[in-house]
């Protein structure tokens, strides 16, 4: 997949056969309409285009808008990559783009630069300064500069009933096993295994202490949840909590893994960590005693879990 970081840096010597939209999650809903993006070019007289923006509109258009994303930049370029999406435009959307109206971003845009031959949208699309044109404007400018237009049907999305929207929701309430039947795939973050202050070590349950760099990715509600890693290119899995600790008062907070069948310093390494389950809300114990006790019982809900999975 080509990923360009501007809609100026794109360039192809064939028409596009394109779509355009935030794809936060990449989930059910959007990879209905990808895969027809796909099927549209698969005799390659055309390229398929995806055009996404970074940061997320909302992020710019309204005042205090504190919108967590699903993906990152680099997990939506490799949830797109495995989709087989052909070019990936990830256009710095500000207030300038914004004020584009529905006619300068047809022409200049879609006609000029991308050299459009279809676009595929869905019905409730809108688009140009103030959000004011729909779809319909979109067919009559696809009459007046020679592209097609193909309509996600109000059916066909119905049927799914999917928006990221939903899917936030669901993760920031610990419904993990919904959000991921949206998803299509299990919800998952990246980070890096940083030093923390080894209290796992000391009760026998040493923990990986995961740091996500970017701050707008949507960390699920504080508890412990059930996850799965690769490590050293094996399956791993484990526990993960999510909290400010109480029990040893902690009041900043961390996420932390503690890997069931692994041994080995992950100090300093990136790694991908997917949630399979939410076991309970994070609990303030009377002692560390108490503490180990319970994470024991956590253990073997998840054993069982995954003893159940195979």
């Amino acid at each position: 997949m080509k990923i360009f970081d501007s809609i100026q840096d794109f360039s192809s010597s064939k028409k596009t056969i394109l779509t355009l939209g935030t794809f936060d999650g990449v989930h059910i809903g959007h990879k209905k309409i990808l895969e027809k993006l796909i099927l549209n070019t698969q005799n390659k007289e055309f390229e398929s285009l995806v055009l996404t923006f970074f940061p997320h509109p909302r992020m710019v258009l309204q005042e205090k808008s504190e919108i967590k994303l699903l993906n990152t930049i680099p997990e939506k370029v490799k949830l797109l990559e495995a989709i087989g999406i052909e070019n990936l435009v990830i256009h710095p959307f500000d207030e300038i783009f914004s004020r584009l109206t529905a006619e300068e971003f047809v022409t200049t845009i879609l006609v000029n630069q991308f050299r459009i031959h279809k676009i595929i949208i869905g019905y409730d699309h809108r688009f140009g300064r103030n959000r004011t044109a729909n779809i319909d404007d979109l067919i009559g400018f696809g009459e007046k500069y020679g592209f097609e237009v193909e309509q996600i049907s109000v059916q066909e999305l119905n049927d799914i009933s999917v928006s990221s929207t939903k899917v936030r929701k669901a993760i920031g309430e610990g419904d993990i096993k919904l959000a991921n039947s949206y998803l299509g795939y299990n919800y998952f973050m990246t980070g890096i295994v940083a030093e923390g202050k080894r209290l796992g070590r000391t009760i026998g349950f040493p923990t990986a202490n995961l740091k996500i760099k970017e701050d707008y990715k949507l960390i699920p509600m504080n508890g412990v949840y059930v996850v799965k890693s690769i490590l050293n290119h094996t399956a791993v899995y484990g526990l993960m909590n999510i909290g400010f600790n109480p029990t040893v008062g902690e009041n900043e907070l961390s996420i932390e893994i503690h890997f069931l069948d692994f041994e080995g310093d992950l100090y300093g390494q990136e790694i991908e960590v997917s949630f399979l389950d939410y076991i309970r809300s994070e609990q303030k114990f009377d002692s560390v005693l108490l503490l180990k006790e319970q994470i024991e019982k956590d253990k073997k809900i998840a054993q069982h879990f995954i003893k159940e999975m195979h």
